[in-house]
């Protein structure tokens, strides 16, 4: 295992932080000019919080997730309340560990799968320790 999940922290909801939301959307193609109304305020908790009793923010230590976006450094945000199934991003404790991995069926049995093409799938067998700790809704990282 090459990516370490640390630093749990669990979310504590208190008083909503709105920010301003504007009008008009970016293009990430041709440039437009920007448009100075404001939509509505947006909170980042009903954004990015779906059950807050059952959500922490996790740490990212590696690089095996790369491919899926998720960087050494980031912040994770993992839930709990949602049933881990093939194709999700999930942490996981193997035999007390925490990794971050994506939860796949590999040659017909379930897998921690790493995403940056140097590691080896950890199917997960009987014999081998492995509690599924929640599902990543998502992952924030600066860029610059």
């Amino acid at each position: 295992m090459s990516t370490r999940v640390v630093e749990v922290v669990p979310v504590r909801i208190g008083e909503p932080l709105r920010l301003p939301l504007l009008l008009s959307r970016v293009p990430a193609g041709f440039p437009s000019p920007a448009d100075d109304y404001i939509e509505e305020a947006l909170d980042l908790n009903e954004l990015l919080i779906r059950h807050p009793a059952a959500t922490f923010f996790m740490r990212v230590e590696g690089d095996s997730m790369v491919g899926a976006g998720i960087h050494s450094g980031d912040l994770l945000i993992v839930d709990r309340a949602i049933e881990p199934r093939p194709g999700y991003v999930v942490v996981a404790a193997v035999c007390g560990e925490l990794t971050v991995k994506r939860l796949k069926l590999h040659e017909g049995r379930l897998c921690l799968m790493p995403e940056d093409g140097s590691h080896e799938p950890l199917p997960i067998r009987e014999e081998l320790e492995v509690v599924i700790w929640g599902v990543v809704t998502c992952v924030i990282h600066p860029l610059v």
